[in-house]
């Protein structure tokens, strides 16, 4: 009998699930320098430049990006939910995050940050059709319930008002998270966060214009390089990466990877800002990436269809 010829095995490639995780953790990866590269811009920039500016400069490169590649013009249905997700990742929270990081060090609003992962589960859950098993909640619950433990037994003042200025942007961006990741599945993951940035341009530069002439554009090279940094990776490449490993893998399921967004955040905080990593930290990092772990393997129920 004639042998057959040798084949790849189907095994070897990434399955959909896996790709949206190595997107996903990317995505994480380039996200977890923003809150410190925040903090250094925010030394001598206002927070308003600080917060909507970003998305002004990111903005004009969507326009050129689109216009190049001659990308369809959403429908007006699409447009409505894009500002959806304009008001959740380019408005509201750098916004409010930029606020927060004048009142507490980066590695503090990098842990309240980490609350980012559950609140999408939940919106998920509720708007995405998600209905993840018990172990999931579980797992979640933990790793969330570490977080917020750390920032109690870290903080001698307990929560002060950047605390509660991070919890808004937290719980304004899961919906610009959820809402992302669905049109990502209908247009595209590059192509949503470039027509959120379009969709959001008329209702962000006049501040950005009054900030600038109420305050000026005098900083510090660190302030420029981290205001250089939130423009073109927090608010415009990392989201490439970021919806699409949210279309590939899952909302609720890839959301749970930026549980160590906050963890990487810290190290870069203690990296680039000189502020302390403590072994409480590490042990909470272990924490966190096992629960990250378990959640990969738990299955989700989905709804039988999406209405979009």
């Amino acid at each position: 009998m004639q042998s057959a010829p040798a084949t790849i095995p189907q095994t070897s490639r990434l399955s959909r699930e896996t790709r949206g995780f190595l997107f996903g953790f990317l995505g994480v990866f380039i996200l977890s320098f923003s809150i410190p590269m925040t903090r250094l811009a925010v030394h001598d920039l206002d927070t308003t430049f600080v917060g909507l500016g970003r998305a002004v400069v990111a903005a004009c490169l969507a326009g050129i990006l689109l216009l190049v590649t001659r990308q369809p013009i959403p429908t007006r249905r699409q447009l409505l939910r894009l500002l959806v997700v304009a008001m959740g990742v380019v408005i509201g929270f750098p916004l409010l995050s930029s606020w927060a990081l004048r009142q507490v060090p980066a590695s503090h609003g990098a842990i309240m940050n980490g609350l980012l992962p559950m609140a999408t589960a939940v919106v998920s859950a509720v708007w995405d059709g998600d209905r993840p098993a018990p172990l999931f909640w579980i797992a979640a619950l933990i790793g969330c319930g570490t977080v917020v433990g750390f920032v109690l037994f870290s903080s001698s003042e307990g929560l002060v008002a950047g605390d509660l200025a991070m919890l808004g942007a937290v719980l304004i961006a899961s919906i610009g998270y959820v809402e992302g990741g669905r049109m990502s599945r209908e247009i595209g993951s590059w192509q949503t966060i470039c027509w959120a940035l379009i969709v959001s341009f008329p209702f962000i530069i006049f501040p950005v214009v009054n900030s600038i002439a109420q305050n000026g554009l005098n900083a510090s090279a660190s302030a420029w390089l981290g205001f250089a940094y939130t423009c073109v990776f927090s608010m415009f490449l990392g989201f490439f990466a970021w919806y699409r490993g949210l279309a590939l893998g899952g909302i609720a399921r890839v959301g749970q990877v930026q549980l160590i967004q906050a963890f990487m955040t810290i190290i870069w905080s203690g990296l680039l800002l000189g502020e302390q990593i403590t072994p409480v930290m590490l042990g909470a990092a272990a924490i966190v990436i096992l629960m990250i772990a378990i959640i990969r393997r738990v299955p989700i129920q989905k709804k039988a269809a999406v209405s979009s």
